[in-house]
């Protein structure tokens, strides 16, 4: 069912209708766009527009479609052909159940303000449920990091080993990243929080609708307070796909260590065999699939962003027919995340960490001399003076093959008068980690606080 045609004197090009045609992928908006009619033929009874009987045959017959379609008895595939998108599916059944009354369901509306409406309400909805996955997630790595806030470990900068850090410390940076994204998606949500039905195709209607209740009974925010912008707004896909892309980018760079993690040089990590793959041709191998599959599918997410960007650049007011290629990307966007938070929260719950090859990795690598730097500083030396005096002990350790705390005393004064015994606490690993007690620092005390502060905002 076309919901034009008056003015053509002839048939669309076949060719030319199946590159037109949407419903291959905006009959996923369904449930969205049934609510939507629901509402409005309501209204339209309601405000005398159109009969009170006629109001009542259309949502009944509107709640025997979306049921029909719930529970599968009713599928797109049933008229696909004859269907240009999902609104002309819907009307097109309606009025095939109920006859003339289904035909003035379109009063006051049009295709432009509903599919922006079915959008909102996809998009919202898609928020809640990322918001979910999230938040499971994030249960999950403040659960890990409570088990290994004395889990000791490098922490880097560069790829080189730069101080000495705790697991927790480490897991509780990703909590925080976390958490942006489900604060940017909140942000992102007010934003999309706006009913545009009323619009019309760009200058509203005629007809004496009433928006208000409308917005009210779908339980939208506000109404738009441009027709013109209404029906031409993608904004709030555009700050969607980046919100999801930034989940995207967050994900990868804890994938990307997990499989650092995972490799011989490292051994800081061993990946269940439930989330790896093995080689076709190499017996020994243990592929990290699952984290390079995320790794990989955030540059898929981040095209949909770059899509929808260049499609809204060059637009002139109001709708254009290319606004049409936002679904495919937001849909296909939105399907890639939520699968992959699911698969790295559950791939995350099943790693087994190796404590004694992360600690051994700590003690390497001279991580603890600015901690000797501070205790020169502390026993009154400028830091640049206690830089420079490190600097030659690390220079002086690294030709005799010790590490920092093995040197003897004596040695250690021909460098400075300063030191004496007290500075191989200041060395020892555990003080390292601990001194630094600062809010937002990799101590013990701090790192608790830390995860009770998250758990508190998780409402755990």
């Amino acid at each position: 069912m076309n919901l034009w045609g008056g003015r053509f004197s002839s048939g669309a090009n076949e060719a030319a209708s199946g590159f037109n045609s949407s419903l291959p992928f905006d009959h996923r908006l369904y449930r969205h766009d049934i609510i939507g009619s629901i509402a409005h033929a309501e209204m339209l009874g309601r405000q005398g527009i159109i009969s009170l009987a006629d109001a009542e045959a259309i949502t009944a017959g509107l709640s025997g479609i979306l049921g029909d379609m719930e529970n599968g008895s009713l599928t797109v595939q049933d008229s696909a052909a004859a269907a240009e998108d999902i609104h002309s599916f819907v009307e097109g059944e309606l009025t095939a159940r109920i006859g003339e009354a289904g035909r003035r369901l379109h009063t006051g509306r049009s295709r432009n303000d509903q599919v922006a409406l079915d959008m909102r309400m996809y998009v919202m909805e898609e928020i809640g449920a990322l918001q979910a996955l999230l938040r499971g997630l994030l249960e999950v790595l403040l659960d890990t990091a409570a088990r290994h806030t004395a889990t000791y470990m490098p922490g880097y900068t560069h790829m080189q080993k730069a101080q000495a850090i705790t697991l927790a410390h480490h897991l509780l940076a990703y909590v925080q990243m976390f958490r942006r994204d489900h604060g940017r998606l909140s942000d992102c949500r007010k934003r999309t929080d706006v009913l545009p039905l009323g619009s019309g195709a760009l200058a509203t209607t005629t007809h004496p609708l009433d928006r208000e209740w409308v917005r009210e009974k779908l339980g939208f925010a506000a109404i738009s307070e441009n027709s013109l912008d209404a029906v031409s707004d993608r904004d709030f896909c555009i700050e969607y796909l980046s919100a999801i892309s930034l989940i995207m980018m967050h994900m990868s760079r804890f994938c990307e260590e997990i499989i650092l993690w995972s490799t011989d040089g490292f051994g800081f990590v061993e990946i269940s065999d439930a989330y790896a793959t093995g080689s076709s041709i190499m017996p020994q191998k243990k592929n990290p699939d699952m984290a390079e599959l995320i790794r990989g599918k955030s540059g898929r997410v981040y095209g949909a962003l770059m899509a929808l960007l260049t499609m809204m650049k060059g637009l002139p007011l109001a709708y254009n027919k290319d606004m049409q290629e936002d679904k495919e990307a937001v849909f296909d966007a939105t399907d890639n995340v939520k699968a992959c938070l699911a698969i790295f929260t559950a791939m995350f719950s099943t790693l087994g960490f190796n404590s004694g090859a992360m600690a051994r990795a700590a003690l390497g690598g001279y991580m603890n001399a600015t901690d000797c730097a501070d205790w020169l500083v502390k026993k009154g030396l400028p830091f640049r003076d206690a830089h420079e005096i490190i600097g030659r002990l690390v220079l002086y350790a690294i030709e005799k093959g010790l590490p920092l705390e093995d040197i003897p005393l004596a040695e250690l004064r021909t460098l400075s008068p300063v030191f004496d015994e007290e500075v191989y606490e200041a060395l020892a690993l555990k003080s390292c980690v601990d001194s630094r007690a600062l809010p937002g620092g990799p101590g013990e005390t701090a790192v608790l606080e830390a995860i009770k502060n998250a758990r508190a905002w998780l409402g755990m």
